[in-house]
């Protein structure tokens, strides 16, 4: 071979290497958008702001529906959403880059996240996770939260590097307010998606339309195959999956006598006929139902295992409360006793907690049907959907609710015997009296607990201390389980009881679990590790101080708006929807007062923000429930969540409308918002009333530190 062959042979080689490289990286800047129309631009703006946000939630539904433990830390995937549009922001400006196309990275995203399926064995005491640790994991699944926190960023990052140079290119308030408008839009599609249920192949389907309409067109031919790739991924892995608006569901049948429905990969509920459920399930009705429960509430109806239960043992009148309207619809439809049927029972799908406090019905019987969630309520906070059904002051409300003679009664498989001492502590607390208590071993550490004023009917041979000694029986009628121990249980003073304000039921204590200190730990080492090696160092010596504390505050009100929220209107995913809908619109309030007024005195807007910060604080939003007028309770709430929040985006819109560098501000305010969002876990400790404190400190260095390049 000679060495001219040889020379063009290489040669060759290395031009298919460039074409593979043109194909699958990104290597070239920004494009300039100099040439482009005004429309175009404020066309082109708010559409990458509908993907941002769009892709944002597809991220926080479909990731955790695949990797079941992340449905306990999707506010994980909300951090690197932050840390992606803030680096991708202050990347724009940056002449090289090598990185794969945004189809790849797409591609890559939905594949680790599918199928891989990763699962991780969290073993941990101080917080309890169910359906997490009951079976091993292979040892090198640890790197799961790293590898998909990684390349959630990096998506983000491309996604939101044209955005960088879009905001340059438009007067400030005119580009802000169309990426609050392009959010807007996002929030409302996906709103639109979980309302009716849709399957998420039509998720990515519009998120893929959106981003055909953004990409070049020399990008849509190399990238085809990885968008049609993603699809295909997509649909083979949702199967014959039902998508609520909280989980992703699979129905399938035991075999014997009835179906399973699993949530997220999680085996959750089983629909079998009524005499063939566990006995703790007959507790309350072998030892008190001599006398029948006539009117019942049933709070986690779910299927209607427990509503076929209850109209079996004489109720007259059962009010059945599930927050899941997909999963109440497959269990009309499939529940082999079709409870929901029976005329006797009326249907609300709704929060428990929610449902409790409009309600002034009276009952016999209140059940706590298996309310074990497993997902967070959203991405803002460490709620679970039941975390405000689970606390004392909860347990007051269903007290309130309770006929003279009437009886609450909660059961599951409750993996911990702190937890189950610790609602009985709470049962204890709000009725004066020890519950009666029952405990099972088999799958898990299954109870029984029920207190009320009809435990002065108990059978003098179980109105005894709890205990566990050899030979206790409390089997009865159903799927008998081994007996552990059984008799009153009264407060531990080692447990620390939930509340409304540290709603946190599966945490023995107030702390900061060691899981979460490892995942936070890592959530920033990659943070600092991405800023220092892929932002150039002018960049960062132009780092806004200013946006960042203005982010990190916004993003811990925010939280503390949308639990509050939570708390007083129900822990629903419309509530949730509809608030962050809600903030958004505040956000386009404060651009259009911004734009219309020119305020000379800025303090006067933090003395306003200050103020209104500090009433929240001494005036905790659970006392707002002792309003008994509805209409003057939530106006009064509305009022105490949003003008915080109102003038904290005026204090923003004001800063950005003069800011030279609204990219570097709006990069730097993102990178605040995920440190807020670190800090959101010292509710963990403190409760959601504390952090209003740095809340406050944060706007104070806001005021401190003046913002860079302003007008």
């Amino acid at each position: 071979m000679t060495q001219a062959t040889t020379t063009n042979q290489a040669s060759r080689f290395h031009g298919f290497l460039q074409r593979i490289g043109k194909m699958l990286l990104d290597t070239e800047p920004v494009p300039e958008l100099t040439q482009r129309s005004p429309r175009q631009l404020r066309w082109r703006l708010f559409l990458t702001s509908f993907v941002l946000l769009y892709f944002e939630l597809i991220c926080i539904r479909w990731i955790p529906a695949y990797i079941r433990y992340l449905s306990y830390f999707s506010n994980f995937i909300l951090l690197a959403s932050f840390l992606g549009i803030g680096i991708g922001i202050l990347l724009s400006n940056r002449r090289k880059m090598v990185m794969p196309k945004i189809p790849i990275m797409l591609f890559l995203l939905v594949s680790v996240g599918g199928i891989s399926l990763f699962e991780l064995r969290i073993p941990s005491i101080q917080v309890l996770y169910f359906g997490a640790g009951e079976a091993a994991a292979q040892a090198e699944n640890w790197i799961v939260l790293p590898v998909v926190f990684i390349l959630i960023t990096l998506t983000f990052v491309q996604l939101a590097r044209p955005l960088g140079k879009l905001l340059t290119t438009l007067p400030p308030l005119q580009a802000y307010a169309l990426d609050i408008l392009g959010s807007m839009a996002g929030t409302a599609a996906f709103f639109v998606m979980s309302y009716l249920s849709l399957p998420s192949i039509l998720w990515f389907v519009l998120l893929i339309l959106a981003l055909l309409l953004l990409m070049p067109k020399p990008d849509i031919i190399l990238t085809w195959p990885f968008l049609f790739g993603t699809l295909l991924l997509v649909f083979l892995l949702s199967g014959d999956s039902y998508w609520s608006p909280y989980y992703r569901i699979q129905v399938t049948s035991n075999n014997i006598d009835g179906y399973i429905i699993s949530v997220n990969n999680i085996g959750h509920q089983e629909m079998r006929p009524y005499p063939n459920k566990e006995t703790f399930y007959f507790r309350v009705y072998d030892i008190l139902g001599e006398k029948a429960f006539k009117n019942v509430l049933v709070l986690g109806a779910g299927t209607g295992s427990d509503v076929s239960i209850a109209l079996q043992n004489g109720a007259e009148h059962i009010d059945a409360v599930e927050i899941d309207p997909l999963i109440y619809k497959l269990g009309r439809k499939l529940n082999p006793d079709h409870p929901y049927d029976d005329p006797r029972v009326s249907v609300y799908v709704n929060d428990g907690r929610a449902f409790l406090r409009n309600s002034t019905s009276q009952y016999d019987l209140i059940i706590f049907a298996l309310t074990d969630s497993l997902t967070l309520t959203s991405s803002f906070s460490s709620l679970r959907l039941e975390s405000f059904l689970m606390t004392t002051d909860a347990f007051q409300s269903v007290r309130d609710h309770l006929s003279d003679n009437g009886a609450v009664v909660l059961y599951n498989y409750y993996r911990q015997d702190w937890l189950v001492r610790k609602l009985a502590g709470m049962l204890d607390v709000t009725f004066d009296s020890p519950p009666y208590v029952a405990t099972y071993g088999m799958w898990g550490r299954a109870a029984v607990l029920i207190g009320g004023p009809r435990l002065a009917e108990l059978d003098p041979t179980l109105d005894v201390p709890y205990s566990e000694a050899p030979g206790i029986d409390a089997s009865g009628s159903g799927l008998t389980l081994p007996t552990v121990g059984q008799g009153r249980m009264s407060l531990d003073s080692e447990q620390t009881l939930a509340t409304d304000d540290w709603p946190f039921v599966y945490m023995p204590t107030p702390a900061l679990p060691m899981v979460y200190l490892g995942a936070l730990a890592m959530v920033l080492m990659i943070a600092l590790a991405l800023l220092w090696i892929a932002v150039p160092k002018e960049i960062l010596r132009r780092f806004d101080w200013h946006f960042f504390f203005l982010g990190a505050a916004f993003m811990l009100l925010e939280t503390r708006s949308l639990v509050t929220f939570a708390l007083l209107f129900g822990s629903t995913w419309m509530v949730n929807s509809l608030v962050i809908f809600a903030i958004l619109f505040s956000v386009l309030l404060a651009i259009l007062f911004n734009a219309r007024f020119k305020i000379k005195r800025v303090w006067l807007l933090y003395t306003m923000l200050f103020g209104m910060l500090v009433i929240n604080y001494f005036l905790p939003s659970q006392s707002l429930l002792a309003i008994s007028v509805p209409w003057l309770r939530y106006t009064l709430a509305g009022f105490l969540a949003f003008a915080p929040v109102f003038l904290a985006n005026i204090i923003f819109s004001h800063s950005f409308r003069d800011s030279l560098s609204a990219d570097i501000a709006f990069g730097s305010n993102l990178l605040g918002a995920m440190g807020g969002g670190v800090l959101e876990y010292l509710a963990l400790v403190f409760g959601y009333q504390f952090i209003l404190l740095p809340v406050i400190l944060f706007y104070v260095l806001a005021f401190l530190f003046p913002q860079r390049g302003h007008k």
